[in-house]
């Protein structure tokens, strides 16, 4: 999680999301997600971070919802599926949603002993091979 501050109690990991643009509004003005947020009565990051915390396509599901409600926004009446797509990616840790419906891919790691030993052991056969003393040339 981001580093908040006095002066800035809301997390900042969340600013991109609520400050992307949607669009302009009936009257010229740009409209970002904070203020389509605001406009629907609800809190910004308490929004963004629920849907942070849900996966992916549930997040583009939701968003395009909310997009759909705020209709001072001419680009949002049939284009919000669209902007939601591009909004989803800018939140912190939406995950991915998964061809199956539910995520098992794990990452693969490797400890920094396991890379070292490899090295190691890397290193230590080659200087055999190429010093003469294993291989027999």
């Amino acid at each position: 999680m981001s580093v908040t501050s006095p002066l800035n109690p809301n997390d900042p990991a969340f600013e991109r999301f609520l400050f992307a643009s949607v669009g302009e509004d009936m009257n010229g003005a740009k409209v970002t997600m904070l203020s389509v947020l605001a406009r629907l009565n609800l809190d910004p990051w308490e929004e963004a971070a629920g849907l942070a915390a849900s996966r992916r396509d549930a997040a583009v599901s939701r968003l395009g919802m909310l997009l759909s409600r705020c209709r001072d926004v001419p680009a949002l009446a049939t284009g919000n599926s669209e902007v939601a797509r591009k909004l989803a990616p800018l939140l912190p840790g939406s995950a991915p949603a998964s061809a199956e419906g539910d995520d098992t891919r794990r990452k693969l790691t490797f400890s920094p002993a396991i890379l070292l030993t490899a090295a190691i052991v890397t290193m230590i056969l080659l200087e055999l091979v190429f010093s003469g003393t294993w291989g027999g040339v």
